[in-house]
């Protein structure tokens, strides 16, 4: 499968709000037409499908990352959590270099971004603490990235994250806590839903 490039509220109304995927609030559905009752596959699939949304994730990409958190240390949830926040693409947009997760990976493809002074053009490229992420000196790259660092100006930055925006730099301080993530997701469904393809 590949990644979706469909209709994006259409998406976080089923699925509830998705702020890698859009900066767009959907309209409220009507109560009637809410289900009451899910079954437990039914919302394994859901936390699976949020958390595949969000981060912009095929399936395989998804069942390759619950893989290796099944095989560390700790709660396989929380890893997975973990592993999927320290991805360029995931820290770039929570500096707000980019207003959604697939506006940072464009930046990524088209090699904008700096990781410690290399060029790193994958978006998957997973960071680690001290890390610095920077821009080219091109002024095309530094007008786009000023243009969502003005737009996303009102959000906080996470505490593991740190950003010199005068100077168009990121550092990576910590690996981030699972609780301080900034999606409502319940990160063992997900394992749960996947456990009999590990």
């Amino acid at each position: 499968m590949s990644r979706y490039r469909g209709p994006r509220l259409k998406k976080i109304s089923r699925l509830g709000a998705l702020p890698g995927l859009t900066s767009k609030v959907p309209r409220p559905l009507d109560p009637r037409k809410r289900k009451n009752k899910k079954s437990q596959y039914r919302s394994r699939l859901e936390e699976k499908q949020k958390l595949r949304f969000h981060y912009g994730l095929t399936e395989r990409q998804l069942l390759k990352y619950v893989r290796i958190a099944g095989k560390a240390k700790g709660s396989t949830g929380q890893v997975l959590l973990q592993l999927l926040e320290m991805r360029l693409d995931n820290i770039i947009f929570r500096l707000g270099m980019a207003s959604t997760i697939p506006g940072a990976r464009q930046l990524v493809n088209h090699r904008h971004i700096l990781v410690n002074g290399c060029l790193v053009d994958i978006p998957s490229y997973r960071c680690k603490p001290r890390d610095i992420i920077t821009t080219k000196d091109e002024q095309k790259t530094r007008a786009l990235i000023q243009n969502s660092l003005d737009s996303s100006s009102q959000k906080k930055l996470p505490e593991h994250l740190t950003l010199h925006s005068s100077q168009y730099k990121g550092l990576v301080n910590q690996i981030i806590n699972s609780r301080r993530v900034g999606l409502k997701i319940e990160a063992l469904r997900v394992v749960e839903y996947y456990s009999r393809q590990t």
